[in-house]
This record gives structure tokens, sequence and C-alpha cells, in this order.
């Protein structure tokens, strides 16, 4: 068993699903042309996308515990196949809409069983340093979504964004077809679906601490990712193209982070690590707030800061849980990866109530809500040591 091919094959497959969510948003002006439709209806392809992904890291923590990672990931990568081929041939937006959602319930299972599969086969040091490999492919997904979707899209439309996923998805198939074994450890048979499943994650101390963080983060990430671009052009005057040029130092820190930060948890605590970088998070965003409107150089280097803290806590968050969690790791990682898609969804939506106050006042209730996550979650890595000490 070659480990670190097993940990690129279920690496790409977790890849797919932010790629596959954010890879034809440079054509969606063209794909409403295309069917006539409303902007609503087009933009909510990619909502119904983001739902179902939610939704379904639930149902597949459980399965994935109970039947085994690879009993689930080839057929969910295989549906994945058909509703990308599906979304190629659909004749209406509400195909399209249909196959959306069930191109998500595929790939949905590839961040659950990638995690778990991690967790399985890697111990120690190594453990830290291939959760530190998968989060950089996965924070690779949605920089790399919009180039190769805008490229492609630029040349054979919508349905060619399509055919390369059900074509790449193919090949994803048979590579974890061919190299990736079971890894389930042996035990007694879990029984089926229970709520107590979910409530185990969060009732563990540790558990709770990195759930609530994820949240948090990607609470606050999405905020800069929808009103970021209104700042830009308010305070700046920037161009569309500027505004992406300006989100780029952003991407890039966060893979960088994402990169770094499974190798630099070995070093010391990996919850002390995980504290520290979260509240860098808070200081980037009230550094945000504050000389935002002075100099365009300072705010990109905050959004910098917090894109790489960022990407350096993620690979901590998910070693933790893998550690903590041997019994039921996939249903950990599938409430995780759930409350970040949450926060996701809850950023934008709670930041717009605020934005409409001014002065930037939607980061700096984010900022308030991380500060008040970071000193709960230490709370709760304080009173988890106490408890191994004695």
């Amino acid at each position: 068993m070659n480990k670190k091919i097993i940990l690129y094959c279920v690496g790409f497959a977790a890849f797919f699903g932010p790629l596959t969510q954010t890879i034809y948003t440079p054509i969606l002006p063209e794909i409403q042309h295309q069917f006539q439709t409303s902007g609503f209806i087009v933009n909510l392809t990619i909502s119904i996308f983001t739902f179902v992904l939610a939704m379904m890291q639930m149902v597949y923590g459980p399965l994935t515990d109970k039947i085994g990672r690879r009993r689930i990931l080839l057929p969910a990568i295989l549906l994945y196949i058909a509703a990308s081929a599906g979304a190629a041939l659909s004749p209406s937006i509400w195909g399209l809409l249909f196959f959306r959602a069930v191109q998500a319930a595929g790939i949905a299972a590839g961040s659950v069983v990638a995690t778990t599969v991690i967790g399985d086969i890697f111990e120690g040091k190594s453990l830290g340093r291939s959760m530190g490999t998968f989060q950089t492919l996965v924070t690779l997904g949605p920089v790399a979504g919009p180039v190769v979707g805008g490229f492609v899209g630029g040349y054979t439309g919508y349905q060619g964004v399509f055919w390369v996923l059900t074509g790449t998805g193919l090949l994803m198939f048979l590579a974890n077809v061919k190299l990736l074994p079971e890894t389930k450890p042996e035990g007694p048979q879990r029984k089926g679906f229970s709520f107590s499943d979910f409530t185990i994650v969060l009732k563990h101390r540790t558990g709770l601490a990195v759930v609530l963080l994820g949240f948090i983060q990607y609470y606050s990430f999405y905020n800069f990712l929808v009103f970021l671009p209104n700042l830009l052009a308010s305070f700046y005057g920037l161009s569309a193209s500027q505004k992406g040029l300006v989100f780029l130092p952003m991407s890039m820190f966060l893979v960088i982070g994402s990169f770094a930060g499974g190798r630099l948890q070995e070093r010391g605590n990996a919850r002390t690590f995980l504290i520290i970088t979260s509240s860098l998070n808070v200081l980037a965003t009230v550094l945000f707030v504050i000389l935002s409107p002075l100099s365009l150089p300072v705010l990109i280097f905050s959004i910098s800061l917090f894109g790489l803290c960022l990407g350096l806590s993620l690979p901590v968050q998910t070693t933790l849980l893998a550690r903590a969690f041997t019994q039921n790791r996939a249903t950990a990682i599938g409430v995780y990866n759930f409350f970040r898609y949450l926060g996701m969804a809850a950023g934008p939506i709670v930041g717009s109530v605020f934005y409409q106050l001014g002065d930037r006042i939607e980061f700096l209730f984010a900022a308030f809500l991380f500060a008040a996550a970071v000193i709960f979650a230490r709370r709760q890595f304080l009173k988890t040591e106490h408890f191994q000490v004695n």
C-alpha cells in the first residue's frame, strides 16, 4: 500500500468538490443568455450545489463509518460522473438545476472519505503533514475552478465545462478503483443512523471547539468574498478585473498556509497552534476594518494575513478531529464540514444586515464573533489538557 499515492487519489476526489462548485462562475451570464432565464435562477445553480453539498456531509459521515470508505466513494464518484454528463446535455435550466444537485450529492463524499482515509493510514507527524497536503489540494479547487471554467467555457460554452468534469471524473474513478484499498479499521459493525452520532461530536470538547472555529472562519471568509468587491469600488474605484487581482494574494496565501500548516503543527502543541492562528485571523479582520479606507496595500496585507492564517489552521483542525475520533472519524468530519458550509451560507446572509449600516460593521461583527469563538475554544482545549494530565 503506497500511502502517498492513496493520499493524492482521495485528495483529488475532495478537490473536485470546490472545483465543481465554482468552475463555471465566469460564464454565468452566457448561461443566463442561452437559457433565457433570470440571474436569480442561474445563481441558484451555485446555491443548490452548495446546499446539497452541505447536507450530504451528514449522510456520508455515518455511512462511511458503517459501510466503509471505498464502498461509499466509488458509487458516489459514478453518481457525480453521470450527473456531470447530464448537466452537459441539459435542454433547460431546470434540467441543469437538477443535475447540479445530483452532482453535489455525488462529490460530497470526497471530502468526508478523503479526510477519514488519511486518518486511517497516517499517524504521528505524518498525519499532520498529510492533512496539510490534503488541505492544499482542497483550497486549490476554488482557485483553479474559475480559471479552468473561464478558459474552457470561452471556447466550448458551458457544455464543454461539464464534459471536462465528466472526463476527469472518470479518470478519478478509475484511479480510485485501482489504487484505493478499504481502510476501515476492523471492529464491531456499527448500527444504523442515530442522532446521537452527531451529538457525540458536539459534546466532545475538542470536537465542539474545532467545529465552532471552522464555522466562524468560513463565516468571516465569505464576508470578505461577498462584501469586499463593493468596498474596493467605493474606496478605490477599482474595475472588475482589478478587484480580481486584489483577491489573488489572499488566495495564494490560503494555499501556502494550508501546505505549511501541516508541517508547522508538528513542532509544538497543535491546539495552541490553532488558537494562535485563529487569533491572528481576528487581528487581520480588525486591521481590515480600521485601515482598509486608508491604503490599498494595507488592505491587501490584512486580507492576505487572513488567508494565510486560515490556511495554516485548516490541516490542524482535521488532524485534531482525526485523532480525537478514531471510531467515528467520518461522522466527525461530516459534522465539521456541514458547519463549515453553514458558515459559508450564514456569512453573506447575516453580513447583509450589518452591511446596510455602513462603516464595515459586518466585518467588525465577524471579528467579535471570531474573538468569542477563539476564547471559547481555548477554554475547551485547556479543560481537555487538564483532563488528560489528571
